[in-house]
C-alpha cells in the first residue's frame, strides 16, 4: 500500500509528463460528444429551440481546422521556451518549467477541443442527434469555444515569460523552498533522528543494485519491513544522494530475527533510484540549481552580475525561511520508530548555495558586496550553526576577492563588509 508520501511524489512525477493532462482532457473531451445525447433521451425537443444542422457543423469544423494548428503552435513555442531556459539558466530548472499548469492547461484544452470537434463533426453528420441534441451541441461548442479563448488569453501572457530567467529563479525558489519547509517540518522525514552511536559504521549494510541518484525514500515500506525483522535500520543515503553498487544506501543496526528470511531487496526497494535529482524531497537541489543560474551569469559570455545578486538575495530569503523558529506542534510525529534519519548539515546547504557563485563573483567587486552582506544577515540569527557557517563562508569568499581582485580600493570595500567575520 503506498503512503501518503509515495503518492505525493508520484503525482509530483506526472506533473512532468506533458502527456498526461491531454489524455484526459482527450477522454473527456470525447465523452462530452454525447451529451447532447441525454437532451435527446431526456425528451427536451418540444422546450428547446431549433439549431441547423448546417449552423452546428459549421462551428465544429472551424474548430477542428483551427485547432490542430494552435496546439501544433503551442507545442512550438512550449520548446523555445524550454530551450531558452536550458540556456539561459540551467538545465536543471527544465523539469520546473515543463511542469507549469497553465501551459499544461493550454496545450490540453487546445489538443481537447481539437479531438472534441472532430468526434463531435462526424457525429452530427451521421445524424446521431435529435434537434434537442442538435442544440446540446451547439451550447456545448459554444462552451469550448469559450475556454479556448480564455485559455489562449492567459498562456500568451504565461509563454511570453516562461523562459525568462527572471520567471525561471521564482520557480526554482519556490521549489526549494516547499522542499526546505517540509524538511523543516519534519527534519527527520518522521522518523527517528540518528544518535551518535549509530555513526559508526558498524551494522549490515544494504546497497542498491544500480547507479544513480535517490530521489525518494518510502519511510512507511522501510518501517514494515523491520517490523518484520525486528531490526533497526539506519539510513546513510538522503534523497539527492549519488549512490553505487558499493555505497550503502542504509544499515541495520541490531541483530536480524529469523536472518535467513532476511532479503536486502526488501529494504532497498524503498529507494526510488534514477538518473537525475528531483526537487520535491531534495532541498539541497533546489539551492544548488539556484546557485547554477547565477554561476552561469557569471561567465565571461554572459557577464550579467544582475542575476547572480538576485539570486543571493533569493538565497537569503530560504536561508531565513530554514533558520526561523517552528511552533512544537506543527513539528511531524515520529511515525517511524524502527528507522532513524540524518538531519541536513547547515555547512552542506551554503556549500551547494554560496561557494560557486562566491569562487566566479571574486573578481565582481558589487557580486562579492553582496555576498558578504548576504552572510553578514545571516549570521544575525539565533542559530549558532548558521552563525558559524556564514562567517566561516564569509572568509572565504574574502580570501578569494583578495586573490582575485586587482584594484585596493575594491579589496578595502570588500574587506570593511566582511568584518563582521572577524568577530
Amino acid at each position: 500500500m503506498l503512503s501518503t508520501d509515495s503518492v505525493r511524489f508520484f503525482i509530483s512525477r506526472l506533473k512532468e509528463r506533458l502527456w498526461v493532462k491531454p489524455l484526459i482532457l482527450c477522454v473527456l473531451s470525447i465523452g462530452g460528444t454525447f451529451i447532447g445525447r441525454l437532451a435527446d433521451d431526456m425528451g427536451l425537443s418540444s422546450v428547446l429551440p431549433e439549431v441547423t444542422l448546417d449552423s452546428v457543423e459549421a462551428l465544429l469544423s472551424v474548430m477542428a481546422s483551427s485547432m490542430l494548428v494552435i496546439a501544433t503552435f503551442a507545442v512550438g513555442s512550449m520548446v523555445a521556451a524550454y530551450a531558452s531556459a536550458s540556456a539561459g539558466a540551467t538545465p536543471r530548472s527544465i523539469p520546473l518549467v515543463i511542469a507549469d499548469d497553465v501551459t499544461q492547461n493550454a496545450l490540453s484544452a487546445f489538443i481537447g477541443a481539437f479531438i472534441f470537434s472532430i468526434v463531435s463533426l462526424v457525429a452530427v453528420q451521421n445524424d446521431l442527434f435529435a434537434s434537442a441534441g442538435l442544440f446540446g451541441m451547439f451550447v456545448l461548442t459554444l462552451l469550448v469555444f469559450a475556454i479556448v479563448v480564455i485559455t489562449f488569453v492567459r498562456w500568451v501572457d504565461r509563454i511570453a515569460r516562461l523562459g525568462r530567467v527572471v520567471n525561471i529563479i521564482e520557480k526554482a525558489e519556490k521549489a526549494a523552498g516547499d522542499a526546505l519547509g517540509r524538511r523543516r517540518h519534519a527534519p527527520t522525514l518522521g522518523a527517528l533522528a540518528v544518535s551518535p552511536h549509530q555513526t559508526d559504521g558498524e551494522g549490515v549494510s544494504v546497497c542498491p543494485s544500480t547507479v544513480g541518484y535517490v530521489q525518494h525514500i518510502d519511510l512507511e515500506r522501510l518501517q514494515s519491513s523491520a517490523e518484520a525483522l525486528n531490526c533497526r535500520v539506519v539510513v546513510t543515503a538522503l534523497p539527492g544522494t549519488f549512490v553505487t553498487i558499493r555505497r550503502p544506501l542504509l544499515r541495520i543496526v541490531e541483530d536480524i530475527e529469523g536472518r535467513e528470511a532476511f532479503e536486502p531487496e526488501d529494504f532497498s526497494s524503498a529507494f526510488t533510484i534514477s538518473s537525475n535529482r528531483t526537487f520535491e524531497d531534495d532541498p539541497r537541489f533546489g539551492l544548488l540549481a539556484l546557485s547554477e543560474i547565477a554561476d552561469k551569469a557569471l561567465s565571461p559570455g554572459i557577464n550579467d552580475p544582475g542575476t547572480a545578486i538576485n539570486v543571493i538575495g533569493t538565497l537569503v530569503r530560504l536561508f531565513t525561511l530554514w533558520q526561523s523558529p517552528l511552533e512544537k506542534d506543527r513539528l511531524r510525529a515520529i511515525t517511524y520508530d524502527r528507522v532513524s534519519v540524518p538531519e541536513l548539515v547547515v555547512d552542506d546547504l551554503f556549500d551547494d548555495a554560496f561557494t560557486a557563485i562566491a569562487r566566479d563573483g571574486a573578481g565582481m567587486v558589487e557580486v562579492s558586496i553582496r555576498l558578504q552582506k548576504a552572510f553578514y544577515a545571516l549570521a544575525e540569527t539565533d542559530n549558532p550553526a548558521m552563525v558559524a557557517t556564514a562567517k566561516k563562508h564569509s572568509r572565504m569568499a574574502l580570501a578569494r576577492s583578495e586573490r582575485a581582485m586587482v584594484v585596493q580600493d575594491d579589496i578595502d570595500a570588500v574587506r570593511r563588509t566582511a568584518e563582521f567575520s572577524a568577530l
